[in-house]
C-alpha cells in the first residue's frame, strides 16, 4: 500500500522521531496519503464550494514539508 515516502523525516527540520510527525506518502495505487494534526472541527469553516465527508479528515501539514516535497511529485497523470 505505502510506496514512497516524498521526503524524509530526517530531513525535515521539525522533526526528529517518526512518532508524531506530518508526513507524506505516495501509495502503490498512484494517490497519496497525508499524516497531520486533524482539523477536521473547522471543515463547517470551508467555503461553499468544498466539504469534507463524514468518511473525511482534513489535516493541518506545516507549508515547509509541502513545499519539500513538491519536487518529488510526479507531474504526469
Amino acid at each position: 500500500m505505502f510506496a514512497r515516502r516524498l521526503i524524509s523525516t530526517e530531513s525535515f527540520l521539525p522533526c526528529r522521531s517518526t512518532y508524531g510527525c506530518p508526513d507524506i506518502w505516495e501509495l502503490t495505487d498512484g494517490n497519496f496519503a497525508v499524516i497531520g494534526e486533524d482539523i477536521t472541527a473547522f471543515a463547517d469553516q470551508l467555503p461553499p464550494t468544498a466539504g469534507c465527508a463524514s468518511h473525511e479528515r482534513m489535516v493541518r501539514i506545516p507549508r515547509a514539508l509541502l513545499v519539500r516535497a513538491k519536487a518529488e511529485i510526479p507531474s504526469e497523470v
